[in-house]
Protein backbone atom coordinates (compact mmCIF):
# COMPACT_ATOMS: atom_id res chain seq x y z
CA UNK A 1 0.00 0.00 0.00
CA UNK A 2 0.76 3.99 -0.78
CA UNK A 3 1.03 5.80 2.67
CA UNK A 4 1.10 9.59 2.17
CA UNK A 5 2.04 10.90 5.96
CA UNK A 6 1.11 14.61 6.52
CA UNK A 7 2.21 16.32 9.37
CA UNK A 8 5.17 13.66 9.65
CA UNK A 9 7.54 15.47 11.28
CA UNK A 10 5.63 15.98 14.16
CA UNK A 11 5.72 14.05 17.52
CA UNK A 12 2.97 11.43 16.49
CA UNK A 13 4.16 11.75 13.00
CA UNK A 14 7.83 11.15 13.45
CA UNK A 15 7.52 7.89 15.47
CA UNK A 16 4.33 6.96 13.43
CA UNK A 17 6.82 6.98 10.11
CA UNK A 18 9.60 5.33 11.96
CA UNK A 19 7.46 2.41 12.77
CA UNK A 20 5.69 2.07 9.03
CA UNK A 21 9.32 2.65 7.93
CA UNK A 22 11.19 -0.55 10.41
CA UNK A 23 7.83 -2.50 9.62
CA UNK A 24 8.56 -2.90 5.91
CA UNK A 25 5.09 -3.42 4.75
CA UNK A 26 3.98 -0.24 2.67
CA UNK A 27 5.49 2.86 0.50
CA UNK A 28 5.88 5.65 2.64
CA UNK A 29 5.52 8.77 1.81
CA UNK A 30 6.47 11.66 4.02
CA UNK A 31 5.40 15.36 3.88
CA UNK A 32 6.28 18.47 6.68
CA UNK A 33 7.92 21.75 6.79
CA UNK A 34 10.59 20.54 9.37
CA UNK A 35 12.04 17.27 9.30
CA UNK A 36 14.10 17.50 12.26
CA UNK A 37 12.36 14.65 14.25
CA UNK A 38 12.98 12.03 11.24
CA UNK A 39 15.97 12.80 10.36
CA UNK A 40 17.31 8.95 11.33
CA UNK A 41 14.76 7.68 9.34
CA UNK A 42 15.27 10.07 6.72
CA UNK A 43 18.91 8.93 6.60
CA UNK A 44 17.90 5.41 6.46
CA UNK A 45 17.02 5.88 2.76
CA UNK A 46 13.85 4.16 2.94
CA UNK A 47 11.67 7.08 3.58
CA UNK A 48 10.02 9.65 0.58
CA UNK A 49 10.64 12.64 2.66
CA UNK A 50 9.09 15.99 0.44
CA UNK A 51 9.55 19.56 2.77
CA UNK A 52 6.57 20.88 2.21
CA UNK A 53 3.79 23.27 3.32
CA UNK A 54 0.32 22.24 2.72
CA UNK A 55 -0.91 26.33 2.75
CA UNK A 56 1.39 26.25 -0.32
CA UNK A 57 0.26 24.27 -2.91
CA UNK A 58 -2.88 22.50 -3.53
CA UNK A 59 -1.67 21.45 -7.42
CA UNK A 60 0.77 19.56 -5.65
CA UNK A 61 -1.21 17.95 -2.82
CA UNK A 62 -3.70 17.24 -4.99
CA UNK A 63 -1.37 15.00 -7.41
CA UNK A 64 0.33 13.37 -4.33
CA UNK A 65 -3.30 12.41 -2.90
CA UNK A 66 -3.99 10.83 -6.13
CA UNK A 67 -0.96 8.78 -6.12
CA UNK A 68 -1.34 6.93 -2.98
CA UNK A 69 -3.89 4.44 -1.70
CA UNK A 70 -4.44 6.05 1.97
CA UNK A 71 -3.44 9.62 3.24
CA UNK A 72 -2.95 9.99 7.32
CA UNK A 73 -3.60 13.21 7.87
CA UNK A 74 -1.42 14.39 11.28
CA UNK A 75 -1.46 18.50 10.38
CA UNK A 76 -2.37 20.51 13.53
CA UNK A 77 -1.78 23.19 15.30
CA UNK A 78 -1.58 21.48 18.90
CA UNK A 79 -0.64 23.70 21.92
CA UNK A 80 -3.01 25.33 24.18
CA UNK A 81 -1.05 28.40 24.53
CA UNK A 82 -1.69 29.24 20.44
CA UNK A 83 -5.68 28.66 21.00
CA UNK A 84 -5.46 31.54 23.26
CA UNK A 85 -2.74 33.66 21.48
CA UNK A 86 -3.46 32.97 17.98
CA UNK A 87 -6.95 31.09 17.69
CA UNK A 88 -7.54 32.77 13.54
CA UNK A 89 -4.64 30.99 12.47
CA UNK A 90 -5.21 27.55 14.36
CA UNK A 91 -9.01 27.72 12.88
CA UNK A 92 -7.56 28.08 9.53
CA UNK A 93 -4.63 25.29 9.70
CA UNK A 94 -6.83 22.76 11.87
CA UNK A 95 -10.59 23.11 9.66
CA UNK A 96 -9.96 25.23 6.30
CA UNK A 97 -6.48 23.53 5.34
CA UNK A 98 -7.30 20.07 6.51
CA UNK A 99 -10.88 20.39 4.76
CA UNK A 100 -8.46 20.38 1.46
CA UNK A 101 -7.34 17.43 1.98
CA UNK A 102 -10.50 15.65 2.57
CA UNK A 103 -12.06 17.14 -0.60
CA UNK A 104 -9.21 15.70 -2.68
CA UNK A 105 -9.65 12.56 -1.19
CA UNK A 106 -13.54 12.63 -2.14
CA UNK A 107 -12.81 13.71 -5.69
CA UNK A 108 -9.84 11.22 -5.78
CA UNK A 109 -11.54 8.27 -4.06
CA UNK A 110 -8.76 7.88 -1.08
CA UNK A 111 -9.07 6.53 1.67
CA UNK A 112 -8.18 8.90 4.68
CA UNK A 113 -6.75 8.76 8.48
CA UNK A 114 -8.11 11.89 9.75
CA UNK A 115 -5.92 12.70 13.37
CA UNK A 116 -8.45 14.82 15.45
CA UNK A 117 -8.22 14.97 19.43
CA UNK A 118 -9.87 14.13 22.58
CA UNK A 119 -10.49 17.58 23.15
CA UNK A 120 -13.32 17.78 21.04
CA UNK A 121 -15.53 16.10 24.25
CA UNK A 122 -15.08 19.60 25.58
CA UNK A 123 -16.07 19.58 29.47
CA UNK A 124 -17.52 16.71 30.98
CA UNK A 125 -21.09 16.97 31.46
CA UNK A 126 -20.53 16.73 35.62
CA UNK A 127 -19.18 20.32 34.71
CA UNK A 128 -21.37 21.64 32.94
CA UNK A 129 -24.13 20.80 35.15
CA UNK A 130 -22.42 22.38 38.38
CA UNK A 131 -21.05 19.12 39.60
CA UNK A 132 -17.59 17.58 40.69
CA UNK A 133 -16.24 15.29 37.49
CA UNK A 134 -14.12 14.08 40.43
CA UNK A 135 -17.07 12.64 42.16
CA UNK A 136 -19.23 12.16 38.83
CA UNK A 137 -16.73 10.22 36.27
CA UNK A 138 -17.75 10.23 32.91
CA UNK A 139 -16.09 8.32 30.33
CA UNK A 140 -15.69 9.64 26.69
CA UNK A 141 -17.34 7.36 24.05
CA UNK A 142 -16.75 7.75 20.41
CA UNK A 143 -20.15 7.54 18.91
CA UNK A 144 -22.32 8.43 22.07
CA UNK A 145 -21.25 11.05 24.45
CA UNK A 146 -22.04 14.53 24.10
CA UNK A 147 -19.61 17.42 22.52
CA UNK A 148 -19.99 20.03 25.13
CA UNK A 149 -17.53 23.25 24.51
CA UNK A 150 -17.16 26.51 26.47
CA UNK A 151 -18.64 29.70 26.14
CA UNK A 152 -17.47 31.84 22.65
CA UNK A 153 -15.46 34.14 24.55
CA UNK A 154 -13.62 31.54 25.81
CA UNK A 155 -11.98 31.19 22.47
CA UNK A 156 -9.24 28.26 23.84
CA UNK A 157 -12.14 26.13 22.20
CA UNK A 158 -11.56 27.21 18.81
CA UNK A 159 -8.93 24.24 18.43
CA UNK A 160 -11.62 21.83 19.97
CA UNK A 161 -14.71 23.44 17.88
CA UNK A 162 -12.39 23.48 14.40
CA UNK A 163 -11.61 19.63 15.04
CA UNK A 164 -14.92 18.59 15.97
CA UNK A 165 -16.49 20.50 12.72
CA UNK A 166 -14.26 18.56 10.61
CA UNK A 167 -15.40 15.26 12.00
CA UNK A 168 -18.92 16.30 11.44
CA UNK A 169 -17.74 16.86 7.62
CA UNK A 170 -15.71 13.94 7.27
CA UNK A 171 -19.20 12.07 8.40
CA UNK A 172 -21.62 14.17 5.98
CA UNK A 173 -18.53 13.43 3.14
CA UNK A 174 -19.45 9.67 4.06
CA UNK A 175 -22.91 9.83 3.79
CA UNK A 176 -23.33 11.98 0.57
CA UNK A 177 -19.93 11.04 -0.98
CA UNK A 178 -19.34 7.82 -0.09
CA UNK A 179 -15.67 8.94 1.76
CA UNK A 180 -13.92 6.11 3.37
CA UNK A 181 -12.62 8.04 6.31
CA UNK A 182 -11.03 7.07 9.85
CA UNK A 183 -11.09 9.32 12.80
CA UNK A 184 -8.27 8.90 15.57
CA UNK A 185 -8.78 10.57 18.87
CA UNK A 186 -5.64 10.83 20.66
CA UNK A 187 -5.33 11.03 24.39
CA UNK A 188 -2.07 12.78 25.75
CA UNK A 189 0.00 10.65 23.99
CA UNK A 190 3.70 11.21 25.74
CA UNK A 191 7.19 9.64 24.76
CA UNK A 192 10.40 10.45 23.07
CA UNK A 193 10.21 13.38 20.72
CA UNK A 194 7.45 15.07 22.52
CA UNK A 195 8.49 18.88 21.99
CA UNK A 196 10.93 20.33 23.60
CA UNK A 197 12.02 21.99 26.49
CA UNK A 198 11.40 26.03 27.64
CA UNK A 199 14.71 26.57 28.50
CA UNK A 200 15.96 25.04 25.18
CA UNK A 201 13.48 26.84 22.77
CA UNK A 202 11.29 29.64 23.09
CA UNK A 203 7.56 28.82 23.18
CA UNK A 204 5.17 27.26 25.59
CA UNK A 205 5.06 23.39 25.23
CA UNK A 206 2.55 20.86 26.86
CA UNK A 207 2.97 20.37 30.76
CA UNK A 208 5.08 17.02 30.71
CA UNK A 209 7.67 19.17 29.07
CA UNK A 210 7.03 21.83 31.43
CA UNK A 211 7.62 19.68 34.15
CA UNK A 212 10.86 18.12 32.93
CA UNK A 213 12.26 21.74 32.35
CA UNK A 214 11.75 22.29 36.00
CA UNK A 215 13.31 19.24 37.03
CA UNK A 216 16.26 19.62 34.98
CA UNK A 217 17.05 23.34 35.07
CA UNK A 218 15.16 24.12 38.22
CA UNK A 219 12.31 26.54 36.81
CA UNK A 220 9.03 26.29 38.94
CA UNK A 221 7.24 23.88 38.19
CA UNK A 222 3.45 25.73 37.90
CA UNK A 223 0.58 24.06 38.56
CA UNK A 224 -2.49 25.76 36.84
CA UNK A 225 -5.46 26.95 38.95
CA UNK A 226 -4.06 24.43 41.30
CA UNK A 227 -3.28 21.52 38.99
CA UNK A 228 -6.94 19.99 39.47
CA UNK A 229 -7.56 18.64 36.44
CA UNK A 230 -7.15 14.91 34.98
CA UNK A 231 -5.31 13.10 32.15
CA UNK A 232 -4.54 10.10 31.33
CA UNK A 233 -1.02 9.42 29.97
CA UNK A 234 -0.91 6.83 26.75
CA UNK A 235 3.01 6.07 25.82
CA UNK A 236 3.55 6.47 22.53
CA UNK A 237 4.48 3.33 20.93
CA UNK A 238 1.23 1.79 22.72
CA UNK A 239 -0.70 4.42 20.30
CA UNK A 240 1.10 3.94 17.24
CA UNK A 241 1.16 -0.02 17.65
CA UNK A 242 -3.11 0.92 17.43
CA UNK A 243 -2.93 3.91 14.49
CA UNK A 244 -0.83 0.53 12.58
CA UNK A 245 -3.96 -1.68 13.44
CA UNK A 246 -6.27 1.13 12.13
CA UNK A 247 -4.17 1.77 9.30
CA UNK A 248 -4.34 -2.16 8.69
CA UNK A 249 -8.25 -2.36 8.49
CA UNK A 250 -8.48 -5.79 9.49
CA UNK A 251 -11.76 -6.99 7.14
CA UNK A 252 -12.57 -2.72 6.96
CA UNK A 253 -13.89 -2.93 10.55
CA UNK A 254 -12.09 0.61 10.36
CA UNK A 255 -14.22 2.05 7.85
CA UNK A 256 -15.98 5.70 9.04
CA UNK A 257 -15.32 4.54 12.48
CA UNK A 258 -14.12 6.88 15.10
CA UNK A 259 -11.36 5.65 17.77
CA UNK A 260 -10.08 6.92 21.09
CA UNK A 261 -6.75 5.93 21.48
CA UNK A 262 -5.81 6.07 25.56
CA UNK A 263 -5.08 4.21 28.77
CA UNK A 264 -7.89 4.94 31.32
CA UNK A 265 -5.53 3.32 34.05
CA UNK A 266 -3.24 5.84 33.50
CA UNK A 267 -5.24 8.82 35.02
CA UNK A 268 -3.80 11.47 37.09
CA UNK A 269 -4.73 14.32 38.40
CA UNK A 270 -1.76 17.11 37.37
CA UNK A 271 -0.70 18.01 40.62
CA UNK A 272 -0.61 14.02 41.22
CA UNK A 273 2.25 14.16 37.43
CA UNK A 274 4.36 16.73 39.31
CA UNK A 275 4.74 14.51 42.34
CA UNK A 276 5.32 11.47 40.58
CA UNK A 277 7.66 13.19 38.20
CA UNK A 278 9.68 14.58 41.11
CA UNK A 279 9.60 10.90 42.47
CA UNK A 280 10.44 8.94 39.62
CA UNK A 281 13.22 12.09 38.60
CA UNK A 282 14.79 11.55 42.58
CA UNK A 283 14.88 7.62 42.44
CA UNK A 284 16.22 7.16 38.69
CA UNK A 285 17.90 10.28 37.81
CA UNK A 286 18.92 12.22 40.59
CA UNK A 287 22.53 13.50 40.80
CA UNK A 288 24.26 15.76 43.30
CA UNK A 289 24.47 19.12 42.14
CA UNK A 290 21.03 18.85 40.65
CA UNK A 291 18.19 21.58 41.35
CA UNK A 292 15.07 21.15 43.33
CA UNK A 293 12.46 22.53 41.65
CA UNK A 294 9.89 24.91 43.90
CA UNK A 295 5.94 23.91 43.32
CA UNK A 296 3.77 26.79 43.14
CA UNK A 297 0.18 27.61 42.09
CA UNK A 298 -0.91 30.03 38.83
CA UNK A 299 -3.98 31.02 37.47
CA UNK A 300 -4.88 29.85 34.09
CA UNK A 301 -5.09 33.39 32.46
CA UNK A 302 -1.46 34.20 34.39
CA UNK A 303 -0.38 31.33 32.46
CA UNK A 304 -1.93 31.00 28.99
CA UNK A 305 -3.85 34.52 28.94
CA UNK A 306 -7.24 35.77 28.76
CA UNK A 307 -10.18 33.13 26.92
CA UNK A 308 -8.15 29.99 28.76
CA UNK A 309 -10.64 27.09 29.80
CA UNK A 310 -9.16 24.14 30.18
CA UNK A 311 -10.93 20.48 29.88
CA UNK A 312 -11.46 19.10 33.43
CA UNK A 313 -11.30 15.57 32.71
CA UNK A 314 -10.88 12.79 30.23
CA UNK A 315 -11.77 9.39 30.43
CA UNK A 316 -11.22 7.60 27.22
CA UNK A 317 -13.17 4.38 26.97
CA UNK A 318 -10.93 2.42 24.57
CA UNK A 319 -13.83 -0.45 24.30
CA UNK A 320 -13.87 0.04 20.36
CA UNK A 321 -9.91 -0.63 19.68
CA UNK A 322 -10.25 -3.65 22.47
CA UNK A 323 -13.21 -5.09 20.48
CA UNK A 324 -12.43 -4.59 16.59
CA UNK A 325 -8.45 -4.45 16.37
CA UNK A 326 -7.95 -6.68 19.93
CA UNK A 327 -5.38 -3.42 20.95
CA UNK A 328 -4.76 -2.76 24.66
CA UNK A 329 -1.66 -0.45 26.21
CA UNK A 330 1.01 -2.37 27.28
CA UNK A 331 2.37 0.76 29.64
CA UNK A 332 1.53 1.81 32.88
CA UNK A 333 2.02 5.57 33.94
CA UNK A 334 5.57 4.57 36.23
CA UNK A 335 6.54 3.34 32.89
CA UNK A 336 5.39 6.06 30.36
CA UNK A 337 7.04 8.61 32.64
CA UNK A 338 10.29 7.03 33.12
CA UNK A 339 10.97 6.00 29.52
CA UNK A 340 10.12 9.60 28.76
CA UNK A 341 11.89 10.99 31.03
CA UNK A 342 14.84 9.16 30.11
CA UNK A 343 14.75 10.67 26.89
CA UNK A 344 15.08 14.25 28.00
CA UNK A 345 17.49 13.56 30.83
CA UNK A 346 20.14 11.40 28.53
CA UNK A 347 19.56 14.35 26.21
CA UNK A 348 20.52 17.01 28.97
CA UNK A 349 23.51 15.05 30.01
CA UNK A 350 24.78 14.45 26.79
CA UNK A 351 24.67 18.40 26.18
CA UNK A 352 26.28 19.19 29.47
CA UNK A 353 29.02 16.80 28.70
CA UNK A 354 29.52 18.30 25.13
CA UNK A 355 29.74 22.16 26.91
CA UNK A 356 32.53 20.71 29.54
CA UNK A 357 34.48 19.27 26.41
CA UNK A 358 34.49 22.38 24.50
Amino acid sequence: MKILLLGAGGFIGANLTERLVRDGRHEITALDIDREKLDDTVKSGELNYIEFDIRKGDEKLEELTKEHDLIVDLVARANPSLYVSNPVDVFRLNFIENLKIADFCVKHKKRLLQFSTCEVYGITAAKANGLSSAEHPQPFIEDETPLIMGPVKNHRWIYACAKQLLERVLHAYGIEYGLNYSIIRPFNFIGPRIDYLPSEQTGNPRVFSHFMNALLYGTPIKLVDGGVNFRAYTYIDDAVDCIVRIIDNPNGCCDRQIFNIGTPENEVTIKQLAHKMIEIFDKHFRKPGDPTPEIINVSSEEFYGKGYEDCDRRIPNVDKARTLLGWKSEHDLDSVLFHTMKYFVDKHRAKQKEAVAV
